[in-house]
């Protein structure tokens, strides 16, 4: 999977070297490639932002540098980027960070790990300029309900999620078909060595040996786990 990160910021993506989103790149499961949006512009200043039409308070990003940043990554222009098909390889995927699109969830990493190359187009002050994302954008998302001052950890949050969904990524893929949200519902609660730690014991049906009591128990507690915390995720009859 190709990954493009277009920025004001580009040391931001220092994580992208660490754990298991570097040895996905040192594997060649990854190409990283992170982008300073100045080197766009066509000013000494550099300009990246203008004040808003209608006024307002704070600056939005012009669409100009955000223009040239997609035609060169993608090689194609913005008219032959919405006529192509979103199943073709040379096609990115464009992706725009704000607090107003889609809330990000499992699901949504799903269909993104299944995506050959994306381009994250990471926002500051009061968000691009909204024609960036009617001629490019692919997918506006959001991680949740509140605001960041950018859309720098918004990418890094997608990506964290995405990549570990990739074949070879992780040591051990059923790890990922258990996660929370994989089947709708919270993960069980987990335990690991010594079976005592500080008077709190490991529940006995986990040290059993006995399998279909283990998985009938992880499913009663997913259940309940899901019930108790994030009932909103449980269907209105259960």
């Amino acid at each position: 999977m190709r990954l493009d990160f277009v920025t004001i910021f580009p040391d931001y993506f220092a994580p992208l070297e660490l754990s298991l989103l570097g040895k996905a790149r040192e594997n060649g499961l990854l190409d990283v490639r992170v982008h300073d949006l100045r080197g766009w512009t066509d000013d000494v200043h550099r300009t990246v932002d203008d004040s808003p039409y209608g006024g307002g308070p704070g600056m939005i990003m012009k669409p100009e540098p955000w223009g040239r940043a997609l035609t060169d990554l993608s090689g194609q222009s913005a008219a032959v980027h919405r006529a192509a098909s979103s199943d073709v390889p040379e096609r990115p995927r464009v992706i725009i960070l704000t607090p107003a699109g889609r809330p990000f969830d499992q699901a949504y990493a799903q269909d993104l790990a299944a995506s050959p190359w994306l381009i994250f187009c990471c926002g500051r002050y009061e968000g691009l300029d909204a024609r960036v994302g009617e001629s490019w954008g692919d997918d506006e998302i959001s991680i949740g309900d509140y605001v960041l001052a950018g859309g720098e950890v918004a990418a890094l949050v997608i990506v964290e999620a995405v990549v570990r969904l990739l074949p070879g990524v992780l040591g051990n893929a059923e790890s990922a078909l258990d996660d929370s949200f994989s089947h709708g519902l919270l993960e069980a609660p987990a335990y690991t060595r010594p079976p005592e730690w500080e008077g709190l014991l490991v529940p006995a049906v986990l040290r059993s040996g006995d399998h279909g009591a283990i998985s009938r128990w992880r499913t009663e507690q997913s259940h309940k786990r899901t019930r108790d915390t994030r009932p909103d995720l449980l269907p209105d009859d259960a």
